[in-house]
């Protein structure tokens, strides 16, 4: 089939089928929804939630986002340290626990994105509307609130309800270029002299979060993404996005949030977001030996990162391709039950032992889940989950988690296999990114596309070689590379 006529639609939905998933919402659904909509849950300030209506939010996502889950503003102390605010989207508010959308849901457990189309977790009625922060509506939101030290310490913290406006909707590319004075300021901003002052004030205390991190031993990574360029519902091209300083503020921000709320649930069973110390330690020291670099014998974070940091600084073009051979070895992350007394069990890549998911409920169930137990907590209520309830949804969470990137992978390679059938016979620098019983795989330095290595013999993650398209199958997705 040539790749100007596959459907790459289909293909999609057929993929999240294979792999476990329901695209299709059950008819129990719109039901709910009429319901929903008949009786909404009411945007008023008063007993425990406050008026933020006030306040100069605003979020930065996607170009294309409309699945917003938080928004941000900060102040400056007297005491010259800085407060932030993270307002989180209050989906159980929308979503009762054990209704068809939360059942649902609670299968799912993630919005799947293919590239080529995004397959909600939510209903879009919802997650793109009633329960997205987009700008100008009043919106129920879980503010996570804490004071951050100008060396990027944490001091103090609180989290309670809220009614919050996002003022302002922008995007990660154009506030990522007006951050780093390589662009202009995108038009909301350029209009408000206190948007400016506050998205600078944002942008120095995430990157005083940001320092105190790295020095704590969290791992400076950078991976490259692709996504595809849709012209007349035809892939024509993949483009690679930038992290930028945009990027780095929510991330800094999502991370310090989540913390909060980990801390919090100590005293409660919860869900916590684990990454454990990687089992193929030795093949990151050989790997730093590659670079003339020694590693100690033993796991460590902080060792690892100012290995990442000198790299970074000695050879920025190929540090996503060393990045993503860090990650792979490190391994995925998971979902586990924690327990009030239970050892932590940490987050290798971060280098902090307390973290959950706690900032996505649009996208994510496991947010649902810890907004409930947060908004439990606030309320005096009992828990809404027991511990065996929680093991559950944190195994099947890990899972689906799992499938979704090999969901994203599939649709990728299909989605790189369309915009490369017309390459065959060139040659490219590549990475090896993947040796497993399956095959060897690399990913091509420029454009940042992954396929098979064939005779793939004496190669490593991590290992460098000059490679040439040989096949590429868009029904598959296969893309085959030899050494060249």
């Amino acid at each position: 089939m040539s790749s100007a006529h596959f459907d790459l639609q289909a293909a999609a939905r057929q993929i999240m089928l294979e792999h476990g998933f329901e695209p299709d919402f059950p008819p129990e659904v719109p039901l709910q929804l009429a319901e929903l909509k008949a009786h909404p849950p009411q945007v008023a300030p008063g007993g425990d939630i406050r008026d933020l209506r006030q306040l100069l939010w605003s979020s930065i996502d996607n170009d294309t986002s409309r699945d917003l889950d938080q928004i941000e503003v900060a102040e400056r102390l007297p005491s010259g340290e800085i407060k932030v605010l993270v307002g989180i989207a209050d989906v159980d508010a929308f979503v009762r626990q054990q209704s068809p959308i939360d059942g649902h849901a609670a299968k799912e457990t993630t919005t799947v994105y293919t590239g080529i189309r995004n397959f909600p977790m939510l209903p879009e009625e919802l997650s793109t509307s009633a329960s997205s922060l987009l700008e100008n509506g009043d919106k129920l939101g879980v503010v996570i609130e804490f004071v951050v030290s100008p060396d990027g310490g944490v001091n103090s913290s609180d989290i309670y309800r809220a009614i919050v406006r996002n003022q302002a909707q922008l995007a990660y590319d154009s506030v990522g270029a007006w951050l780093e004075d390589k662009g202009p300021a995108p038009v909301k901003v350029a209009a408000s002299t206190g948007l400016q002052a506050q998205l600078q004030l944002q942008n120095e205390v995430a990157q005083a979060l940001r320092k105190q991190r790295y020095q704590n031993g969290a791992l400076n990574i950078d991976t490259a993404e692709v996504r595809p360029v849709v012209l007349n519902q035809q892939v024509v091209d993949v483009v690679s996005q930038q992290k930028n300083h945009a990027t780095d503020l929510i991330e800094d921000f999502m991370i310090a949030a989540n913390g909060v709320v980990a801390r919090m649930l100590e005293k409660v069973s919860s869900l916590r977001r684990i990454v454990k110390t990687p089992e193929r330690w030795d093949r990151i020291v050989q790997l730093a030996a590659t670079h003339n670099e020694r590693l100690p014998a033993q796991p460590d974070s902080k060792g690892l990162n100012d290995f990442l940091l000198r790299r970074k600084a000695a050879d920025p073009d190929h540090f996503a391709d060393l990045s993503l051979a860090v990650i792979k070895l490190i391994g995925p992350g998971e979902y586990v039950l924690e327990r009030p007394g239970d050892p932590e069990q940490g987050h290798f890549g971060l280098a902090v032992q307390d973290y959950t998911h706690s900032t996505a409920p649009n996208r994510r169930f496991a947010d649902i889940v810890t907004q409930r137990l947060i908004k439990a907590l606030l309320s005096g209520q009992s828990a809404p989950y027991s511990d065996d309830e929680l093991t559950a949804i944190a195994s099947n969470c890990t899972l689906k988690e799992d499938a979704a990137r090999k969901v994203e992978r599939e649709m990728s390679k299909r989605i790189a296999a369309v915009t490369m059938s017309n390459k065959i016979g060139a040659t490219f620098d590549a990475i090896v990114t993947g040796v497993t019983p399956r095959g060897t795989f690399v990913r091509v330095l420029q454009p940042h596309i992954e396929g098979l290595l064939v005779q793939s013999q004496g190669v490593d993650v991590g290992d460098r070689l000059r490679v040439k398209l040989t096949r590429t199958d868009v029904q598959h997705g296969y893309i085959d590379f030899a050494r060249a």
